[in-house]
């Protein structure tokens, strides 16, 4: 009679054990999110700037072809966040309220953030970086779901001694605004390795407690104003006075022959906005190439930084069984037009206000038409590596499925065995828009193929399969592309 007694306890326990167990092997998920990247600015994806680590992960990993950003940085923000539609987050702009449903600028009460859902399934949740998603408004990371945070409120801050554009940027830590020259951040500090370091410093939190953490590292790098460390400047000076024709030509050429794109495709013609680079003189070439120059240095450094983050995981015995997930919010910008701003005494200090413009933007997006803002292939299409030793094998190809930002949010659900609430904080959530990418990393079951949706600034698309409309303003006539056979939009 006793031991019948004891039975449910028994199995209690057991049941508690397999939970314990079951949480025990969820995989650590770093999302590394860069700002103002283009499609092709790293090695893997056809670029000349040095990316080692990031090679050294593709290498041990994933790469798609086909993954896909909002276009601009707010809501590529909200979307990757929520695993909603920038418009159902609320941040289908920036953050000034534009006083309609989609366009609040801040995130609303209608969504969850994956820090808040992974959260409550026992995930330690850190955020390090940019952002921009209504702190103006009181959203903040702490507020929506993030246990640890050092963050500004938008992005443009790479020195703690930065002046003039974007030197009045505010940094706060686990809710609290500190000072950018306070002792614990060992300053001077450069932006990609302050978002990095104070990162590992909560890891080792969550490793002392024991939990599985979500880190969301949001990167200021490459945005503008670009600034970078002199001796990375150095490196890449003289390398573009080839010049954007040249180079982007072998960047094309590169993507080709790694099979990132079909030889069928057609480069993107240089604007005609864009002088032709023989058609400069000297010494404007050589601004342009020391513009570039700190562009590219900005890119080396986020590089390191993912060299520092994956020793750090090792070191801790933690890389194996940690998913690390690299993208950009946006394709090149090519805001402050075709020149591009080149002001300060030493251009690329922290002192000077450096955008490198269309001129270059055109190189960042190969082989692709238009940039940040848009709906073509240049605005939205963005690399995505991932690496997961223990759950992902090595593949030499490209996951070529069409992907979106709404996938992560469900990747994450999925992969941290969490629920995603259908209530949370007494209000009704959005359901999630995304799938896991699970299958596509693991080569395990099935990914659906299903409509995908874009609209900024009047610009809009849709992608149904292969097929495209993409239009330029709300007044904009609509194009029509087969993506299989012209993702560069040329026909």
């Amino acid at each position: 009679m006793n031991s019948i007694k004891t039975l449910p306890v028994v199995f209690a326990v057991a049941l508690l054990t397999a939970q314990l167990a079951g949480a025990a092997d969820r995989p650590n998920i770093i999302v590394v999110m860069v700002d103002d990247m283009g499609f092709s600015d790293i090695g893997c994806y056809g670029s000349e700037i040095a990316t080692p680590h990031l090679d050294a992960l593709a290498k041990g990993g994933v790469r798609f072809s086909q993954f896909y950003n909002t276009g601009r940085c707010c809501p590529t923000r909200a979307s990757l966040l929520t695993g909603l539609y920038s418009h159902q987050a609320g941040v289908g702009w920036m953050t000034a309220d534009q006083q309609a449903p989609g366009y609040r600028g801040q995130l609303n009460d209608q969504c969850v953030t994956i820090a808040e859902v992974l959260r409550v399934a026992g995930y330690f949740t850190a955020m390090t970086g940019k952002w921009h998603v209504g702190f103006e408004h009181g959203v903040t990371p702490w507020g929506r779901g993030f246990d640890r945070s050092l963050n500004t409120p938008a992005g443009g801050l790479h020195y703690s001694n930065q002046t003039g554009s974007k030197g009045d940027t505010k940094l706060f830590l686990n809710g609290k605004q500190v000072a950018r020259d306070d002792p614990q951040f060992h300053p001077p500090w450069y932006g990609s390795d302050l978002w990095t370091e104070q990162g590992i410093k909560f890891i080792d939190e969550a490793i002392k407690e024991g939990k599985p953490f979500f880190w969301y590292l949001a990167h200021a790098a490459p945005h503008f104003p670009c600034m970078a460390p002199e001796a990375t400047i150095a490196k890449y000076r003289g390398k573009y006075l080839p010049g954007w024709d040249k180079l982007r030509e072998e960047r094309y050429a590169r993507q080709i022959a790694a099979g990132l794109i079909d030889k069928r495709w057609p480069l993107e013609p240089r604007p005609e906005e864009v002088p032709a680079w023989d058609s400069l003189t000297k010494d404007e070439q050589r601004r342009y190439d020391h513009m570039m120059a700190i562009y590219a240095a900005m890119i080396d450094e986020v590089d390191k930084n993912i060299g520092k983050l994956t020793a750090a995981l090792k070191a801790r015995g933690q890389l194996d069984n940690t998913l690390i997930l690299f993208l950009s919010d946006n394709g090149g910008n090519a805001e402050s037009g075709v020149s591009g701003t080149y002001q300060g005494e030493r251009p690329g200090d922290a002192h000077s206000n450096v955008f490198i413009g269309r001129c270059w933007a055109h190189l960042n997006n190969t082989p692709f038409r238009k940039y940040k803002h848009y709906n073509h292939e240049g605005g939205i299409a963005t690399p995505l590596v991932a690496h997961w030793p223990a759950g992902v094998k090595p593949r030499a190809d490209w996951i070529t499925t069409p992907t979106h930002l709404i996938d992560i949010m469900a990747t994450c659900v999925d992969l941290g065995r969490a629920e995603y609430p259908a209530r949370f904080g007494g209000q009704a959530i959005t359901p999630m828009q995304g799938q896991s990418l699970a299958p596509l990393l693991t080569g395990d079951g099935q990914f659906k193929p299903r409509p995908l949706f874009w609209e900024h600034e009047g610009n809009a698309a849709i992608r149904v399969g292969d097929r495209k409309l993409v239009r330029l303003g709300q007044r904009g006539k609509w194009e029509l592309f087969d993506m299989q056979a012209d993702r560069t939009e040329q026909h």
